[in-house]
């Protein structure tokens, strides 16, 4: 029998207040190495924040935080940057610097945070750009891009320091349907043929359920479930079922 994938990311226990209000309560997930989790959940229900945690960006009130078996809340600083350096981050709004160019903005990580020489630096670029469908972007500015070609450049420069763990914050928001299967079928390239661990915040259930492995629900900041696809389509947990009848009768609407 072959070995379970290791977790690289377990979260146990996670409480987070802010202003007085509960935002997190006592949530757990874990995600084995090189799969895609996708957590859902209806708006203001803390998907973004456990990304945040993740980072090290904000500190939870109580509970663990793992990143491949090291507790990311008692890091020194330069070993929270190191670990860092090993998750990519794909923005909701793409983030990317208008005055600088693409190839500029996906060089930006490798440029600041390792010490590879300009050519290595631009042949990453271009690598990075082919992987995502963008070979002659690399002198265009952000602002003559398209919303879906932005979201590309943006998981271009995440991928540019070949992390082990992707975090995409709604990555099929505002595109159309023909961008949002670009990112879709990325996603599930990295998967599968990058071997890269990716975490997924979405609202849209067309695009979770075409990429995850896994998947995880946050209802009213408490993670009410976690399982494989099936899990989902099964439960019977009424808010799930809530959640998933408004995605079928969006789809019936559609056709």
């Amino acid at each position: 029998m072959s070995k379970p994938a290791k977790n690289l990311v377990e979260m146990r226990g996670v409480k987070l207040v802010f202003a007085g209000k509960v935002v997190l309560e006592s949530v757990d997930f874990t995600l084995p190495a090189r799969e895609v989790l996708v957590i859902m959940g209806l708006s203001g229900s803390g998907k973004s924040t456990l990304l945040g945690i993740l980072m090290g960006l904000l500190k939870p009130d109580s509970g663990s935080v793992l990143f491949d078996s090291q507790e990311v809340t008692k890091l020194s600083r330069s070993k929270l940057n190191a670990v860092r350096k090993r998750i990519g981050m794909v923005y909701q709004n793409a983030a990317l610097i208008s005055s600088m160019n693409v190839g500029e903005n996906i060089a930006l990580p490798l440029t600041e945070l390792s010490d590879k020489s300009g050519d290595e630096i631009a042949s990453i670029v271009d690598q990075k750009l082919e992987l995502v469908g963008l070979a002659d972007a690399r002198t265009k500015l952000p602002s003559e891009l398209s919303g879906g070609m932005q979201k590309r450049v943006s998981l271009a420069r995440a991928l540019a320091l070949d992390p082990d763990l992707v975090l995409f914050d709604e990555p099929s928001a505002g595109l159309d349907p023909i961008n949002s299967k670009i990112i879709n079928d990325l996603i599930i390239h990295l998967r599968d043929e990058q071997k890269v661990a990716s975490i997924v915040v979405t609202h849209e259930m067309e695009s979770a359920f075409a990429v995850a492995t896994r998947m995880a629900f946050l209802h009213e900041g408490k993670m009410i479930l976690e399982g494989t696809p099936d899990t989902f389509k099964n439960s019977d947990n009424p808010d799930v079922i809530a959640f998933l009848s408004s995605y079928s009768a969006h789809l019936q609407t559609k056709e």
